[in-house]
């Protein structure tokens, strides 16, 4: 599927709300010669910071490359961090209704059985 967009920086929203358990789609572009391959993440966020990298090309402060990193629990559980680029694409999603044994959860020591 060929969405065919591209997008600037990230906008400053979006980054404050990336806090860990916000629910996210993210969809990565990869462009090629004759086609554009899209990939599609979605998750809960877990970590999203700035980090070096370790490329001994990239020169700028120390020279290390900062990139903007984005970390998620898929459904399945497993955990992926994303490189977050100019062909990135950030949705935040609403969050799933908790589930039926979620909700009867003890609240506090009053609830719990003598």
């Amino acid at each position: 599927m060929n969405l065919g967009y591209t997008l600037g920086p990230m906008d400053n929203a979006i980054r404050k709300q990336l806090v860990p358990g916000a629910r996210v789609k993210v969809t990565q572009q990869i462009a090629a010669r004759d086609y554009t391959w899209t990939t599609t993440a979605r998750g809960v966020v877990t970590e999203y910071g700035q980090r070096e990298t370790g490329s001994w090309f990239a020169h700028s402060r120390g020279d290390k490359l900062w990139l903007d990193r984005l970390t998620i629990r898929k459904d399945d559980g497993e955990i992926t961090t994303l490189i977050l680029d100019d062909y990135t694409r950030i949705e935040l999603e609403a969050p799933t209704a908790p589930a039926a044994a979620d909700s009867a959860e003890k609240k506090n020591e009053a609830d719990l059985p003598v």
